[in-house]
């Protein structure tokens, strides 16, 4: 691998595992300085790797140089002196003696526990899915305001109020005791399913980072199965719903870069190894013994997958799932797509009273599925639904498509 591709590979896989040590070793409350010193070593690898070339283990000697940088900048400032220094005497170390440890295993605790400090709920949503792109997906400024929609300032002041929270609430990088972690791991999933579905289900986000953001979401949630604290039936819903998506990623978009719909997707793109992955983590997920919405969202996406079936029988049991779906955690969106799953079991005039009670006027996605169902029903009605989508629709790409349907009838 070429030093113009290497660097950006390796800040995307380590950035955010060094930064997670520094600030279990250092404290959470030093995080911008432990970003800076992890910015810093990467600088340093391009200038040093330019000149000199790509060194023999160069995960090994960008590790090294972050020590080295933070060993300094602590010896330097108050920190050191006030904190760092006191406890390594207590300990019988001197401070040449210091060690930052970036072991495996310890990279693994640390981005588990900085995990849960990014979940915490003194955050706000808005603020744990910045910093957990951040600081745990390693996503460049640049980045999170095109995954976000949004713009490099407004992403920056975003993450400067989350580390100003944290610091001024003192929360500290931890693993949560046991009376606390069940509600807290809660929210981790909830983070971890709100990231997913930045890649997934958004259409403003270029492919690439769309995909980024559901591997990254299922890489730190294998982070929590891996965890015996934190392998929870619930984790293991998540992971197969996860696979389940992922396995029809490709068959999602065409070339133009356009949504497909499921019944026109190429069953030819699915990705086997994913759904089998996703079997396994849905057989994992039955050793509790509760019904969570994750469960249910993740044996719907199980459903999906099944295109051998007999459709009606395939449909039957996601419209039953659905209605379960809707009674343990009811939403708009939720019930939208349970009409589709209506539309197939039991005809098109059925669904579109249901959809018909829907409070999402207001939402593109409702009025395109309303036109489907008007289809072949009432011509004028399918036209209005597709005219008022247009205007709903805030995606280049998405206009075209509704532009197309309105023009071919």
């Amino acid at each position: 691998m070429e030093e113009k591709e290497l660097i950006p590979y390796l800040f995307r896989t380590e950035y955010s595992k060094i930064v997670a040590v520094l600030c279990k070793t250092f404290g959470l409350y030093n995080i911008q300085l432990a970003e800076d010193i992890v910015s810093d070593s990467f600088l340093k690898a391009a200038e040093t790797w330019g000149m000199k070339g790509i060194p023999d283990h160069p995960k090994a000697w960008l590790y090294q140089v972050a020590k080295n940088k933070a060993k300094d900048q602590f010896k330097r400032n108050d920190l050191f002196k006030d904190k760092i220094n006191p406890e390594l005497k207590a300990l019988g170390q001197s401070s040449e003696e210091m060690e930052i440890d970036l072991s495996d295993d310890n990279i693994k605790d640390s981005q588990l526990q900085m995990m849960f400090t990014v979940c915490d709920p003194v955050l706000s949503k808005e603020s744990q899915i910045v910093l957990a792109l951040r600081v745990l997906c390693s996503f460049s400024i640049e980045e999170i305001a095109s995954a976000l929609l949004s713009n490099k300032s407004t992403i920056n002041k975003r993450l400067y109020r989350a580390k100003d929270t944290l610091r001024k609430e003192e929360i500290d990088l931890s693993f949560p005791e046991n009376l606390v972690l069940s509600s807290r791991l809660d929210n981790v999933l909830s983070i971890l399913y709100l990231l997913f579905n930045e890649g997934y289900f958004s259409t403003h986000a270029s492919n690439k980072i769309r995909k980024d953001l559901c591997l990254e979401a299922m890489r730190l949630l294998f982070l929590l199965i891996e965890n015996k604290k934190t392998n929870v039936p619930e984790a293991n819903a998540l992971m197969a719903l996860f696979c389940f998506h992922s396995s029809r990623f490709e068959a999602r978009i065409n070339q133009e870069g356009e949504q497909v719909l499921f019944d026109k997707q190429d069953r030819g793109k699915w990705d086997k190894a994913l759904i089998d992955q996703g079997n396994y983590f849905l057989s994992q997920s039955a050793s509790g013994d509760q019904m969570s919405k994750l469960h249910l969202e993740a044996m719907i996406a199980f459903w999906h997958t099944q295109d051998e079936l007999n459709p009606q029988k395939k449909w039957d049991q996601i419209l039953q799932l659905y209605n379960r779906l809707l009674q343990v955690a009811y939403s708009p969106m939720a019930a939208l797509n349970r009409t589709f799953a209506l539309a197939m079991s039991e005809g098109k005039s059925i669904a579109l009273k249901e959809a018909l009670k829907i409070n999402l006027k207001n939402n593109h996605l409702y009025h395109s599925l309303v036109a489907e169902l008007y289809d072949g029903i009432d011509t004028v009605k399918k036209k209005e639904h597709l005219e008022t989508a247009l205007k709903l629709a805030k995606n280049e790409k998405d206009q075209a498509v509704i532009l197309r349907k309105i023009k071919s009838d």
